[in-house]
């Protein structure tokens, strides 16, 4: 038993065996598992309602299970903050900046070999998705 924030197993897993350099996207429900990443990726499924859970109820706790180096997000066209955007800096570690991408170009980055892990949630908020790259352990 752990006494974590985070008691799904296979996340767990999934998490453990993320190394520096890996990739972790946590998505919203609307985004293509199926197709939007490495067909080796694994795949925790906890989207189980309509925004249940939320993509920052997951980035909460993720955040603080590993280290996060650097995190994209999609972004329209206009390259515009998107409503989430400042949800994403409230749970991400201080000092870690986010990168905008215009949507084709973070799926490409979600389609990068890096990608280990996709955590797929029922967020339908648009532009809910944020991809993670997992930084070394200083502790």
């Amino acid at each position: 038993m752990t006494f974590t924030d985070c008691i799904h197993p296979d996340l767990l897993k999934a998490l453990a065996t993320a190394g520096h350099g890996s990739n972790i996207l946590i998505a919203d429900g609307n985004f293509p598992a199926d197709i939007g990443v490495p067909e080796r990726t694994e795949k925790v499924f906890l989207n189980y309602a309509p925004d249940k859970p939320r993509v920052t109820e997951v980035l909460e706790t993720v955040s603080r299970l590993v280290n996060i180096e650097s995190a994209i997000v999609a972004v329209r066209e206009d390259m515009n903050d998107t409503p989430i955007m400042k949800e994403f800096q409230e749970y991400l570690p201080e000092g870690v900046t986010i990168q905008k991408q215009k949507r084709w170009d973070f799926r490409a980055s979600c389609m990068a070999p890096e990608t280990g892990l996709l955590i797929q949630t029922g967020d339908l908020r648009l532009y809910g998705c944020i991809l993670l790259t997992v930084g070394i352990r200083t502790e």
